[in-house]
């Protein structure tokens, strides 16, 4: 094979030697220089005197690293040294990166390099035969097993996922589905090979009960759900920010706290603007600057949600580089969670009104975390009026009876009279009887008895206070 720097790309086949084409075989019997991917192939054996780029695998971190390295090699070996052939696993138009590499190398697209790609049997041709499933018919998607959860993003199925070579790659294919199949999917495993097998499999089973290796592949008829194509893409986003921004490589868990805080209460807010447009409307306020206020407020609770998922998202990335979660394992986990805490819903348990499923709720929870009190858990650093509240909740939810709305709002009413005659000259800092220690507690008193004045009324005495300081604030603006 005379000429310039010329670069022949062939294909090794699906299996064995019997299964690369003439044109093919020709041209490694003949070529003064040439090249395999990798040895670890079943037809490889047929071509002993063949170099492969197996060290670069052995010494370099990501499979691109090894790609690029490839090409460059490739290329350098043709302008030195006249045509090359490059023989790839498989079909060299089939999910192989180095080819779509090689094709966009300067040198190869100056023209100063010459490729050409020849067509070879792949292992679709043996996987759909085996399946006896027609692509084209049934609009297959294929798809690379590392790269499932984003070029699956919003498929349903049918799909073939190629080059399941792992149990932690099967993991991840099986983590990033939202609801798994209820149907078995089929496993493809050394197709064209004597020891070749194909066999149905339980999704949950997918990882762990048989070795996958470099041959294996899977078929998926349908999904009971689409990968979230959204989630799947902030999931990458946030993979990228770690690898690429300065700041966010800094990021701990301690030091987005204050922002998972900061973002926790502009949802409060928006929450509070858009309940506030929802009473407007209900009280038959219409017309144009109420659908723009309604608009707005929308769109700004579902722009603070979204912040707020982005420290979600950033925490579980953080778990994941250290190997204790993933994403999948907080969805996993609260998931299961609620089906446990509903078995009047999932189960068989009755549950007639809100407080029956709440008292069923603390029950499961303390069982489940074999807590001795239905207060542990609790932060102490909780706003004392979100404390209150919660506590208040609590008690209500284990069937203890708290005074109701008309006799927390007398003792309010009491208390506050009580302690307007207190004689603030004569005992400002005692802390006898009428002292400031007992007008502290006085006033605790009060607090806590309109926090159950809030909770008989169904609000939220944090957000309430909170709603209330901003007014107050917009006064006191107004006048300075």
């Amino acid at each position: 094979m005379d000429g310039g720097p010329r670069i022949d790309v062939v294909g090794l086949g699906p299996a064995g030697s019997d299964l690369i084409t003439a044109g093919t075989t020709e041209l490694l019997r003949t070529a003064a220089q040439v090249y395999l991917r990798t040895t670890r192939h079943p037809a490889a054996a047929a071509f002993p005197d063949a170099r492969s780029f197996d060290h670069h695998y052995e010494r370099l971190d990501t499979f691109d690293d090894v790609y690029r390295l490839i090409v460059a090699d490739l290329v350098d070996a043709a302008v030195a040294g006249g045509p090359v052939v490059y023989a790839v696993p498989g079909s060299p138009t089939v999910a192989e990166r180095t080819v779509v590499l090689l094709a966009a190398d300067p040198r190869v697209v100056s023209g100063q390099v010459t490729v050409e790609v020849h067509p070879s049997v792949s292992f679709l041709d043996l996987a759909f035969a085996r399946l006896g499933v027609d692509p084209v018919a049934t609009a297959v998607r294929i798809v690379d097993a590392e790269r499932f959860a984003i070029d699956a993003a919003g498929q349903r199925g049918p799909l073939l996922v190629a080059q399941c070579w792992s149990r932690q790659v099967l993991s991840d294919v099986k983590l990033s589905v939202e609801s798994p199949p209820e149907r078995p999917v089929t496993v493809l495993h050394h197709l064209g090979l004597p020891d070749e097998r194909v066999w149905n499999e339980a999704w949950a089973d997918i990882d762990r009960s048989f070795e996958p290796d470099h041959l294996t592949s899977l078929w998926i008829p349908q999904l009971e759900s689409p990968v979230a194509a959204e989630l799947v893409a902030l999931d990458e986003l946030v993979r990228t920010l770690r690898e690429q921004c300065p700041w966010d490589q800094r990021q701990t868990h301690a030091s987005l706290s204050r922002h998972l805080l900061e973002e926790s209460y502009e949802v409060l807010e928006s929450i509070e603007a858009l309940s506030g447009v929802d009473a407007d409307i209900d009280s038959g306020a219409e017309g144009p600057e109420m659908a723009d206020r309604e608009t707005k407020a929308v769109a700004d609770l579902e722009e603070e949600l979204g912040d707020l998922l982005f420290q979600v998202y950033f925490h579980a990335a953080l778990a994941a580089e250290q190997g204790r979660f993933t994403l999948a394992d907080v969805a996993r986990g609260v998931h299961d969670k609620l089906v446990s805490r509903h078995p009047h819903v999932f189960g068989d348990v009755t549950a007639e009104t809100a407080d029956d499923v709440a008292v069923n709720w603390e029950a499961i929870k303390k069982a489940e975390k074999g807590r001795t009190s239905v207060t542990e858990g609790i932060p102490a650093a909780l706003p004392s009026l979100a404390l209150a509240a919660k506590l208040q909740r609590k008690a209500v939810a284990i069937g203890m009876v708290l005074p109701g709305l008309a006799e927390d709002a007398v003792r309010v009413a009491e208390s506050v009279d009580a302690l307007s005659h207190a004689d603030l000259e004569s005992d400002r800092l005692a802390d006898g009887e009428g002292g400031a220690r007992d007008r502290a507690e006085a006033v605790g008193d009060v607090l806590f008895a309109a926090v159950g004045v809030a909770r008989a009324l169904g609000v939220d005495p944090e957000t309430a206070l909170l709603a209330r300081a901003r007014a107050f604030r917009s006064e006191v603006e107004a006048r300075g």
